[in-house]
């Protein structure tokens, strides 16, 4: 069997060239902070990516609700050093609870995330796909889907946007610096409703980073694995570039490092 990835190939795709005067004139963000309306997460995968997502909700003042696919009881420590901001419960509360959703499982269990109580809530999906974790997917594998499209498919009355999956874990809450930084970092989202791909704009802008809005899920593959904006850190002018180079092309034997979200 192939086991062997798409790589990104030459200067970027004509789509990219296209999109990327969108890119360039969209405004950086909604400036609207957050703070002003504090809400409720609920996080659905409680490793590397979700527990320093909760430390980055946690440190602008939002609650937490946190799972895993192990049960509460196993979160104790974990909620202790996050504090009196946070709870651990099943995915099934954890769905319920929240007013934003962030899934953060392997790819290989996005069938078990809850569906009904996520009916009409945004989900973001920090989520990529590691063929050595998760089996050969063709689809993926030949660029005929995305993993944020498998998931709005999985959840068909939620609104799922793209977050956090093309930067490490330890840099989200380390690397976010103030609106109006020349070095700010920026980092991408889509989504196919707009006030699902706003609302991770807000919250991008509240922990400290620039974005840039893709479009729809179908343009997400842009910021997935070994592509160039794939957990590099990058201005939001840098992250255009990159976002314009991204190909969808032949593959290669040699996957790129990951953050490790299981």
């Amino acid at each position: 069997m192939d086991t062997r990835l798409p790589r990104p190939v030459g200067t970027g795709d004509a789509a990219g060239r296209r999109l990327r005067g969108g890119w360039e004139r969209e405004h950086a963000t909604a400036r609207r902070a957050l703070a002003d309306d504090m809400t409720t997460y609920g996080i659905i995968g409680a490793g590397n990516i979700g527990s320093q997502v909760a430390r980055a909700l946690i440190a602008q003042g939002h609650d937490v609700v946190i799972s895993n696919s192990r049960g509460p009881e196993t979160l104790g420590d974990l909620v202790a050093d996050l504090g009196e901001k946070a709870r651990a419960a099943t995915s099934e509360e954890a769905a319920e609870a929240g007013e934003v959703v962030v899934v953060t499982v392997p790819l290989k269990n996005y069938e078990q995330v809850p569906v009904a109580p996520l009916a009409g809530k945004v989900v973001i999906d920090t989520n990529n796909y590691y063929f050595e974790r998760d089996g050969q997917i063709p689809a993926l594998d030949n660029g005929l889907d995305t993993v944020s499209g498998m998931l709005q498919r999985h959840l068909p009355e939620s609104k799922v946007a793209k977050g956090f999956n093309h930067i490490m874990a330890k840099d989200i809450t380390t690397d976010g610096k103030p609106a109006g930084d020349p070095d700010r970092r920026a980092l991408a989202t889509s989504s196919d409703f707009e006030e699902a791909a706003e609302l991770v704009q807000r919250l991008y802008d509240e922990v400290g980073f620039d974005t840039v809005n893709v479009g729809p899920l179908s343009e997400s593959w842009r910021v997935e694995r070994d592509q160039p904006a794939y957990v590099v850190s990058q201005t939001r002018s840098e992250l255009v570039e990159n976002l314009a180079k991204a190909t969808r092309a032949t593959a290669t034997a040699e996957p790129a490092p990951h953050p490790s979200e299981a």
